[in-house]
């Protein structure tokens, strides 16, 4: 009877039959390690949230970094906020509900509303409204080659303000998205071009030079797939990430690279994503940590976030307390991500050397590989390796737990839970050992630590006989 490594750490996801593939990760996210000592894949934490400002009952409707300051849109109010957590009221918009999109021209903010939109000049510290007659409104913007460029609601058109003006518009300065007569969702520039999100297809217009108007249809480059949610749309690395729906109505997350939309969705998530009712007011973001760029995707009416990884390619759940992660809009400022709430008007740092969420203990949990030989195996021991000797000082996380389930059916039902310790302070070599797990064909484990402490998953080993 030998010592030998179990691969319980996989990249997978549960979809539609839990005895194919039952794997799932919440709060924990896997690296692939480029020259293994112990495992191909090692399962690290998800940062956790601390404050760093507070408006109050209301959630932010948008977050901007701009130079040494941050922007907010809370309420009625746009502020300004220092990295000491100093705010100060910067102007009053007319709505105080809904989400804002902001964008600079290196001289000027602007916001728009849905409805309305407004210009921020940061030389004078001077709010305003846009009060020329000739502009129509607007629900998105972006910057490109000195123009603001504004997504009309409801329509498919987009308009340009005058050159590094947004206080100026012309009524005559607009385009048509052309390759459909869908409405557009959301206007963004990337990689030198104005691309252009409608609900059915999406197309790309570039700097033609014109003189009546500078940008023209790039020919044969539109995309048959549209945006299904406006504020999944964000940027990741050298591309954007969003939700996208075609015609038939099936919906994934994919990149974009060039005029191409891959997905990034694997089948089994594909179809979670198919049972939910509405992902029309999903919202998305991004950020850095420890090397890996993360898309992580919240889907309100479902209460669930999902988190992609782009160095394992692999998608784990995140979520704070028993719903939804925290977290809904992303800004990286002096360098650090930061996060509006989606519920309050608390702004936090995402920090990888933080295990909580603004001091609420995170539940990480993963369930294996399936461990199946065809015939009966028994395990008369088993552990887990794990970072150890990590426990905290005093009160929760002293002398941190983890807990152990099995399934002997393929996933359909787990057993009672049994603990054991992970290491106090300094206990470097304590592993999570288990005796006599008992005999089946089909096995998988569920593991679960609720503990403010730093949680690595590193390998996992057994004696097995028939």
């Amino acid at each position: 009877m030998s010592l030998s490594p179990i691969p319980l750490f996989g990249l997978g996801n549960a979809g539609r039959s839990v005895n194919v593939n039952a794997q799932q990760r919440t709060n924990l996210y896997c690296q692939i390690e480029r020259d293994p000592e112990r495992n191909v894949v090692t399962m690290y934490p998800t940062p956790g949230l601390t404050t760093f400002v507070n408006f109050g009952a209301n959630p932010d409707r948008a977050f901007y970094p701009k130079g040494d300051y941050q922007y907010h849109v809370n309420s009625s109010g746009f502020y300004r906020v220092a990295n000491d957590g100093t705010i100060v009221l910067k102007g009053t918009l007319l709505t105080s509900g809904g989400r804002c999109d902001v964008i600079d021209n290196g001289l000027q903010i602007i916001i728009v509303d849905g409805t309305y939109g407004y210009i921020y000049t940061l030389a004078t510290e001077v709010f305003v409204q846009i009060t020329d007659v000739d502009f129509p409104g607007a629900q998105t913007v972006t910057f490109l080659n000195g123009y603001f460029c504004i997504q009309v609601p409801n329509t498919g058109r987009w308009y340009i303000s005058a050159l590094y003006d947004g206080l100026n518009w012309n009524a005559l300065d607009f385009a048509t998205a052309e390759s459909d007569p869908d409405n557009l969702v959301r206007i963004m520039a990337e990689n030198g071009q104005i691309v252009l999100f409608g609900e059915k297809t999406t197309e790309f217009w570039g700097d033609s030079g014109g003189v009546d108007f500078p940008f023209a249809r790039i020919g044969a480059s539109a995309i048959e797939w549209g945006l299904a949610a406006r504020w999944s749309l964000c940027k990741f690395m050298d591309s954007l990430m969003f939700l996208r729906r075609n015609r038939l109505g099936y919906t994934e997350v994919c990149m974009l690279s060039g005029y191409t939309a891959k997905s990034v969705t694997p089948p089994e998530l594909a179809y979670v994503f198919s049972q939910y009712s509405t992902v029309e007011n999903a919202s998305a973001f991004s950020y850095m940590v420890a090397g890996h760029a993360m898309y992580q995707i919240n889907f309100s009416t479902e209460n669930e976030s999902w988190l992609y990884d782009a160095q394992s390619q692999a998608w784990s759940k995140v979520q704070s307390g028993d719903g939804r992660h925290r977290g809904e809009i992303q800004a990286s400022y002096l360098n650090r991500p930061y996060v509006s709430d989606y519920e309050n008007g608390k702004i936090y740092r995402l920090d990888e050397n933080v295990y909580t969420d603004d001091g609420e203990p995170i539940a990480r949990e993963f369930i294996s590989r399936h461990q199946a030989t065809g015939d009966f195996t028994h395990f008369p021991q088993f552990w887990l390796e794990l970072e150890a000797g990590v426990g905290l000082i005093s009160g929760q996380g002293s002398d941190p737990q983890m807990m152990m389930s099995i399934s002997r059916d393929g996933g359909h039902t787990y057993g009672g839970e049994v603990s054991r310790p992970i290491g106090k302070i300094g206990e470097y070599r304590l592993r999570a050992v288990f005796n006599r797990i008992g005999r089946s064909r089909d096995w998988l484990y569920k593991f679960r630590i609720v503990e403010p402490i730093k949680t690595v998953f590193v390998a996992a080993w057994g004696r097995v006989t028939k």
